[in-house]
């Protein structure tokens, strides 16, 4: 199946550019990004989707999207933030970020 994100690649790199030049800080820990980083580096900045691709969510709402540094962004995986969240601290990134507990098959 191909990647909904770059079935409009055109249109997402504008998204992308629109949020970057916001300057807006990570919408997962609060810190503030360094948009000049390469991609790949763990502070990088990536265009995160709030409601992930995989649970029905627009790769191309700019409701939908907030910056996010690429490590905050990997350690939140696909799972939707929620009240009651804990904060996970990223060694050595300098950020924390929330993740929602997971579901358990049973209570223990």
């Amino acid at each position: 199946m191909a990647n909904p994100r770059r079935s409009n690649g055109s249109r997402r790199d504008k998204l992308r550019k629109r949020v970057a030049d916001e300057g807006l800080p990570c919408h997962l820990c609060g810190k503030p990004i360094d948009y000049s980083l390469p991609a790949g580096h763990p502070m990088s900045y990536e265009l995160d989707e709030i409601v992930p691709v995989s649970k029905g969510g627009s790769p191309f709402d700019r409701d939908n999207v907030a910056p996010a540094h690429r490590i905050c962004n990997q350690k939140r995986g696909n799972r939707i933030d929620v009240a009651g969240s804990d904060v996970i601290e990223v060694p050595g990134a300098g950020c924390s970020l929330l993740s929602m507990p997971l579901p358990t098959s049973q209570d223990w």
